[in-house]
């Protein structure tokens, strides 16, 4: 069976939190949660090259060891050394992981003081009120777990969008191999670009619909086949994710694309606006009485409606269709459209690359500038700079830009705001730099007030430039912290500071709403990577997709500036701050 780099990736993540539970060296733990991220985000199919008898290139903090492991995952789907440990612990234990607030040394305690296991027993232990009195927890903590229960057992199982993408184009790449398919399209939300994706959708014209449903049914990574019929069939793949085929005539392609990739009411907004004038839209076509009027293109489908064809990602029903009546669709941003990435990471804090390593790779992404932008000093856990080593480093990016060309490398910094909202380095640090990053990264607990107040100090502060992931949330990982994000963007626009929507698949944030917030008070958005190593530039396109999704234009992007023109507003804020 194919195994996906998620999958390498998943099983480095459960070794690394079994490792973290059994208190293992942290530097072994921290080795494979890395090497989880850079195998999991990696657009290359590691596997793939292994069956084919390539060697795949060599990957950052991934040596002998970890390559052999990959190789072995590759071939079995598990490595010897997750058994083991999976005999060693209770096989439930890291099911804990994944509630909110719970890292490795809580599943620890819970696990030894009061035998804890299962989230059963978490649910239980908490009801009880027997967590609140362990170390290191009490009663808000314990009020929190027993919330994030129910909130887990009440959500339906979704996948983001970099690990559905795996699996969707593995599919559908099998899929087109198949004897007269013409073409195949996976629509339904991973289309729109959501940033996350319950099950897939995906459409196929074809001579013989009979014989894709069979290829269909037959895909290696099947774990069950729901239904099966001749046009169409549901199978739930190894992984958890559903997907569903439908097979559509040529004639149709278009009504049942627009179908498929939805929104729900989106296409019923669509439909009204046909039955105003007399048609029945679905997804065999556009039709008057009996007869087919359109439905062959997505464009036939909304002519006949009388508007210009909206992008997949605007497909919400917010606004868009109105904005297509009165001809003011924005022109979204497109990838090509960035000239620069003002947020990336090196070796002088918790990357993988030098900064002349990291140049090179974003110039052969096409990109004109980048500006380093390392973790500040309270962040230890990533080797965060103080003013000495940030001065050091700038050094460096002064040599790095005499021996390059074709691209501009800016200084910059990834500085703390502490719960005050004041920043982890001196003004006097920061004033050498060209560009500066502000992010949240602890006292996520705060209340809204306060956490508010916080944010609101800092885009005070006369030396930042950016905000980075405004909302700190990890997507199924950690919820945004409590913050009144219209006081922040409404802060942003009056003091000229552009709000950060970063493109790592795990963070996707700013949200899609937020962005076409800050768009409508004219804040810049900067569409960055936060790239920790060459690999995690091709983050970038999920960013774009967000950005899509907010109705972000090309001139409301940050980065996607000349970088004359972003020295230029660059230089306007300094001229601001004195």
């Amino acid at each position: 069976m194919p195994v996906h780099n998620a999958d390498i990736a998943r099983v480095f993540e459960e070794i690394a939190d079994l490792l973290d539970i059994q208190e293992a060296n942290p530097f072994r733990v921290r080795a494979y949660r890395n090497a989880a991220r850079t195998v999991g985000e990696l657009q290359l199919d590691l596997a793939a090259l292994w069956a084919k008898g390539a060697t795949p290139p060599k990957l950052p903090g991934i040596g002998e060891d970890l390559a052999a492991k990959i190789r072995e995952i590759s071939a079995t789907g598990s490595c010897s050394l997750l058994e083991r440990l999976r005999r060693e612990l209770p096989p439930a234990v890291t099911e804990l992981l994944h509630i909110p607030g719970l890292g490795p040394k809580r599943v620890r305690t819970l696990w030894h003081e009061l035998e804890v296991q299962t989230l059963e027993q978490l649910a239980r232990a908490a009801r009880d009120g027997r967590i609140r009195g362990l170390p290191g927890f009490g009663p808000r903590i314990e009020a929190r777990i027993l919330e994030a229960i129910g909130q887990r057992r009440n959500k339906a199982q979704r996948f983001r969008l970099v690990v559905a993408a795996q699996y969707a184009q593995g599919y559908a790449s099998w899929l087109r191999e198949a004897p007269g398919v013409a073409q195949v399209v996976v629509a339904g939300s991973f289309r729109r670009m959501r940033e996350t994706v319950g099950d897939l959708d995906i459409l196929v014209t074809a001579r013989d619909a009979g014989a894709v449903v069979e290829r269909f049914a037959g895909y290696a990574e099947v774990a069950q086949v729901v239904s099966r019929g001749t046009t169409r069939a549901a199978v739930v793949l190894r992984s958890g994710i559903g997907v569903d085929l439908r097979v559509v005539a040529q004639q149709s392609y278009g009504a049942a694309l627009h179908y498929f990739t939805g929104s729900k009411a989106h296409n019923i907004a669509v439909r009204k606006l046909g039955q105003a004038r007399g048609l029945k839209i679905n997804e065999y076509g556009v039709f008057r009485g009996s007869k087919r009027i359109a439905g062959e293109t997505e464009a036939s489908v909304y002519r006949a409606v009388g508007l210009p064809c909206i992008p997949p990602e605007l497909r919400e029903d917010r606004g868009e269709i109105e904005a297509a009546r009165q001809g003011k669709l924005p022109r979204l941003v497109e990838l090509g459209d960035l000239r620069g990435d003002l947020h990336v990471h090196t070796q002088w804090s918790d990357g993988r690359h030098t900064v002349g390593e990291m140049a090179q790779a974003a110039a052969r992404r096409g990109l004109e500038y980048l500006a380093i932008t390392e973790h500040s000093r309270r962040l230890a856990v990533a080797h965060g700079l103080d003013a000495a080593r940030l001065a050091q480093q700038g050094r460096e990016i002064e040599r790095v830009n005499r021996e390059l060309s074709g691209i501009r490398v800016l200084k910059g910094i990834e500085v703390d705001i502490l719960a005050d909202g004041s920043f982890d380095l001196p003004e006097a640090a920061l004033e050498t730099l060209d560009v500066v990053v502000g992010a949240v990264h602890s006292k996520f607990e705060l209340s809204r007030a306060r956490q508010t107040e916080r944010v609101l100090a800092a885009l005070e502060a006369p030396r930042l430039d950016i905000l980075a992931h405004p909302s700190g949330r990890l997507i199924d990982v950690r919820e945004p912290y409590d913050i009144d994000m219209a006081a922040v963007i409404r802060k942003a626009a009056a003091k000229g500071v552009a709000l950060e929507l970063n493109a790592h698949p795990e963070r996707l944030d700013l949200l899609d709403t937020y962005c076409r917030m800050a768009r409508d008070e004219g804040v810049p958005v900067a569409i960055n990577s936060d790239a920790h190593s060459e690999a995690e530039f091709d983050n970038l396109q999920f960013g774009v997709g967000q950005a899509r999704r907010g109705w972000i234009e090309a001139r409301d992007c940050l980065n996607a500036r000349t970088l004359a023109e972003l020295q230029r507003w660059l230089a306007g804020r300094k001229r601001v701050r004195s």
